[in-house]
């Protein structure tokens, strides 16, 4: 490795209508075939970085510009981002965004076709890229019915296929389990070994141990210190945690939630009762007042067809079933990890559990009074997977007064200091970054108020010292009475707030023992 391919010389950039620099006197250089982490805290200027290096900025984003960026020999201000698609592929943190076609056939030859490649050289590109990351299973499939890893895979495929140089990941693992993130590790050890420069912008650190030449910490838009890879895995856990870095190795007894040792299931769909793993079986109730009580949720992403009446789903249908849960109680004024596989069902059961998914069966019952259908989202509040989908406003400061049945500023602003976005109060927050909007919908949903609260991936984009502030909060909210449901891939949260784990294997729901 002896070129630089890459070279940052003196950049300073500045986002339209924000008021600070995103990136304040930036060099960096990267050597070809080197493979580079960029880590800090939620916007400390990784993402820019990376929309330097594809040309995003300033092709697609506007702002005030200073400095050089040469990638590959070429001036990014001077080149066309088209003329840099065989040369830089991304991934971003949400694949959904980057898609163009509805099927994995189509996306993965979505770039060469889009090049006027052969047809012959795009049906060899799309062999070649299948075989090196073993997707043959997600071929000829709808991307609307892939997991969040599954179509990280494919989005990696679709990059792979038009044999860029230099590949960029942006936050690659925020949505991903821990099996899927080992086969993420993989994908790049392959990229590796085939001399490619890969830059990784990510908070999750542990997966690209031995994997990265070198470390950038970024700290309020600079560049605040580099490391080899051997001496960033040797930092303490502590000391990252002063950089609000997560720890660069992880506990694998956590792996054990994302098994593939799943149990048979019986014949109502439901996990045995002999499973030592689980405690309290998706029938099993609590009398009383002492819980949350959901009967007969029934859902299934495979439509019936139907000419007068809309197909009602039970337990009868079966393996038919995304989602099959007879009966189960949920403890009030607790903190509990949803989790699982990626594509298992995590997902489904919060939308269908706060009445989002319309065709979805059952009922909720709380102190007495039973909420169906659309009631429940009355009764609880739900931050989605990807924050874009529900925030409305012109200001982060509207968008939390927006969920408040009494609007109450005084509130407002303790809820954004407390989630470190008092600064940001009159800022636009689609002019935030990933994890500033997911803490923007957090607050939101604490300033809401519901009895039942459902976060979705909530700390996914955030660095360590955001994802403390949020498991504080969630167990302040539990604290205060309210029932908090997680889905989660995130160990250091499970362990920081979590009371108990409700383990989601094909749409089917069972507490276990807990793995503190």
């Amino acid at each position: 490795m002896t070129d630089q391919i890459i070279k940052i010389e003196n950049v300073k950039y500045r986002y339209k209508g924000s008021a600070e620099d995103s990136l304040d006197d930036v060099s960096l250089t990267v050597k070809a075939g080197e493979t580079l982490l960029l880590c800090g805290a939620s916007g400390s200027g990784k993402t820019s970085v990376i929309r330097l290096i594809n040309g995003l900025i300033p092709h697609y984003y506007n702002g005030e510009l200073a400095g050089n960026v040469t990638v590959a020999g070429k001036n990014i201000a001077e080149t066309e981002l088209c003329d840099l698609a065989g040369t830089v592929g991304t991934v971003f943190q949400n694949p959904r965004s980057q898609f163009f076609s509805v099927d994995t056939d189509g996306e993965i030859v979505f770039g060469p076709e889009n090049v006027g490649l052969p047809p012959s050289e795009i049906r060899k590109r799309k062999v070649q890229v299948v075989s090196e990351m073993g997707i043959e299973k997600l071929l000829d499939r709808s991307l609307f019915e892939l997991s969040g890893g599954e179509k990280q895979r494919i989005a990696c495929a679709s990059v792979a296929a038009l044999l860029p140089e230099i590949i960029l990941l942006d936050e690659p693992s925020s949505n991903l389990d821990w099996a899927a993130m080992e086969n993420l590790r993989e994908i790049i050890l392959t990229w590796k070994k085939q001399g490619k420069t890969v830059i990784v912008s990510e908070h999750r650190l542990w997966y690209l141990s031995g994997i990265i030449d070198r470390a950038v910490f970024m700290k309020k838009g600079r560049i605040a210190g580099t490391w080899n890879g051997e001496d960033f895995a040797k930092i303490p856990e502590k000391e990252l945690q002063e950089m609000a870095l997560r720890p660069t190795a992880a506990d694998r007894k956590y792996a054990d939630l994302f098994r593939d040792d799943e149990p048979e299931k019986s014949e109502t769909g439901t996990e045995p009762k002999d499973d030592p793993a689980v405690i309290a079986a998706g029938r099993e109730t609590v009398s009383g007042n002492d819980g949350i009580i959901l009967r007969d949720f029934y859902f299934s992403y495979k439509k019936k067809p139907y000419i007068f009446r809309r197909h009602k789903f039970t337990k009868e249908d079966g393996e038919d079933l995304s989602l099959c849960v007879p009966e189960l109680s949920l403890p009030k004024g607790k903190v509990i990890a949803v989790v699982g596989r990626n594509g298992t069902g995590k997902s489904t059961f919060l939308r269908c559990l706060c009445g989002l998914e319309k065709d979805c069966t059952g009922s909720l019952e709380a102190d007495g009074v039973t909420y169906k259908g659309r009631k429940r989202i009355g009764f609880s509040y739900m931050v989605m997977q990807d924050v874009n989908h529900q925030l409305f406003t012109d200001s982060v400061a509207a968008e939390v007064l927006l969920s408040m049945t009494v609007k109450d500023e005084k509130r407002c602003l303790e809820i954004l200091r407390r989630l470190g976005l008092l600064g940001y109060k009159d800022t636009h927050p689609m002019a935030l970054s990933g994890g500033q909007k997911q803490r923007v919908a957090i607050a939101s949903a604490i300033a809401a108020g519901a009895e039942l609260l459902l976060f979705d991936e909530p700390t996914s984009g955030l660095d360590y010292a955001h994802m403390v502030k949020v498991g504080k909060m969630l167990r302040e909210l539990a604290d205060g009475g309210s029932t908090v449901l997680v889905s989660t891939h995130d160990p250091e949260l499970i362990r920081l707030c979590c009371d108990t784990e409700l383990v989601i294997r094909r749409g089917r729901a069972s507490f276990r023992e807990f793995l503190q």
